[in-house]
């Protein structure tokens, strides 16, 4: 919002070429509004800005930039201001910068740091794709149990500018193995010559180097930390976890689980720059499934043609049957899928799932088959082919409901279950997927019923 307000003022500036003014406003906003304000400008004026900032600011701006301009960034600025930036970053930021850029440009873009980083910056990207190495930083402060708080703070002092955070102090031995972590607030409260192990309740939580990412998410949230460490199988503190990183993290599974839920392959691009040739084959492999999907439908529509030929009143009302059965099957469908993904439920709940769908599928079902019931009423008055029959066709598309939103509910709850007991994403039960397959259930169900009412009238 800032840097909307303030843009006519930069505007000025840079057509004044004053950039010395303008290095000094620039120096004063937070490193979020100027990279907003990046961001809105020309793509040649972009590089001008970032030229004029001091090092350590442009830097920080860098890693709030979205990936594509970072691109363009680098492209526009010399080998000295890219080694600047790139040794400047923060490891983490700048490894989920490497990782995303080809194959030849990541290595050129190693070459560019410095002996220290370089060493950092391959560690970090030899680390399996969705581990926690990939988000761990090396910059944390540890200190040995036998310190002095005075020890302690003196440490800070000298190494704490380069740390992630200063909320949470680590503990180690003398092997560098983790073995508490002490929070800023109990130091500072200490008095001096307290030692770090007073302090100490060995009570920690970590996290493994090749955990998957999506499972730090959840540590993150079951403890409430702003920051967690990174160890290796030997128990070795290598690094750590900050809540922003995880932030990016939980956002990126969200989306995924979204685009799943829709029916659509995940976007691996913002969707507004995806190439639309990407587009359209993410979101054809989906829709040919679920068109594919619907010659079931077909099938089963031949099946009954008897039955339709006889009762054409019967065709009236498929629509409202099967568009019933897959709202109350992607209802529930969701609902568990988001349950699972926040951690709400496992799969050792899904007997208590089942009978709370069953209970809730047959509710719902009630409600609109008694709907369904007085709509086939007051068609009656409209429709001459229901004629005398209303009451025996309005039974059986109010039976017809209860059994199909029963059922879709029920699909829909337990799919997830099934998916994730065989390893696959429960998001892929999405409700396209749902839908699909419950529109065939329910005409199953709708012309079995009519059989079983309507045999000796319309049938």
């Amino acid at each position: 919002m800032l840097s909307r307000l303030l843009q006519p003022e930069i505007r000025s500036l840079l057509d004044a070429r004053d950039f010395s003014t303008l290095k000094e406003v620039l120096s004063e906003w937070s490193p979020t509004d100027v990279a907003e304000l990046i961001s809105e400008f020309a793509e040649s004026e972009q590089a001008l800005i970032f030229r004029i900032l001091p090092r350590d600011l442009a830097a920080d701006i860098f890693e709030y930039i979205d990936f594509d301009l970072q691109v363009s960034l680098l492209k526009g600025l010399g080998k000295e201001e890219v080694a600047a930036i790139l040794n400047e970053m923060s490891p983490d930021d700048r490894t989920a910068l490497l990782e995303d850029l080809p194959g030849s440009a990541a290595r050129q873009m190693i070459t560019l740091l410095s002996a220290e980083e370089r060493k950092i910056a391959v560690t970090l990207l030899g680390y399996p794709e969705e581990s926690v190495g990939r988000l761990m930083t090396p910059d944390y402060i540890a200190v040995k149990p036998e310190w002095s708080i005075n020890e302690v703070l003196n440490h800070i002092r000298q190494y704490g500018k380069d740390s992630e955070t200063l909320n949470i102090i680590y503990v180690v031995d003398e092997k560098g193995k983790l073995v508490d972590d002490v929070r800023i607030r109990d130091i500072i409260l200490a008095s001096p010559g307290t030692k770090v192990s007073d302090l100490m309740d060995e009570n920690f939580v970590a996290l493994h180097v090749t955990d998957d990412q999506e499972k730090a998410v959840g540590v993150f949230k079951k403890y409430d930390r702003v920051a967690l460490p990174v160890i290796d199988k030997m128990g070795l503190l290598i690094g750590i976890v900050t809540v922003d990183d995880v932030f990016d993290v939980a956002e990126a599974e969200a989306t995924e689980d979204i685009h799943k839920i829709g029916g659509v392959e995940a976007l691996d691009e913002p969707y507004s720059t995806i190439p639309i040739l990407n587009m359209v084959k993410k979101r054809a492999v989906w829709l040919t499934i679920l068109f594919i999907g619907e010659v079931l439908t077909a099938i089963a529509m031949g099946y009954f043609e008897n039955e339709i030929n006889k009762a054409i009143v019967l065709s009236v009302f498929i629509p409202l049957i099967i568009s019933s059965g897959g709202n109350s099957g992607s209802q529930a469908a969701t609902l568990v899928i988001r349950a699972m993904a926040i951690g709400e439920i496992t799969l050792k709940d899904w007997w208590l799932i089942m009978r709370r769908e069953i209970l809730s599928g047959f509710s719902l079902g009630c409600i609109l088959g008694t709907i369904g019931f007085l709509q086939v009423t007051i068609l009656a008055n409209f429709i001459g082919t229901i004629g005398e029959h209303w009451v025996l066709v309005g039974l059986t598309v109010g039976f017809s409901l209860i059994g199909i939103v029963l059922w879709g509910t029920f699909s829909g709850s337990m799919l997830p279950f099934i998916l994730k007991r065989l390893g696959a994403d429960p998001a892929t039960s999405s409700a396209p997927l749902v839908a699909t397959m419950v529109d065939v259930t329910g005409l199953v169900i709708y012309f079995t019923m009519a059989i079983i009412i309507l045999s000796g009238t319309l049938l």
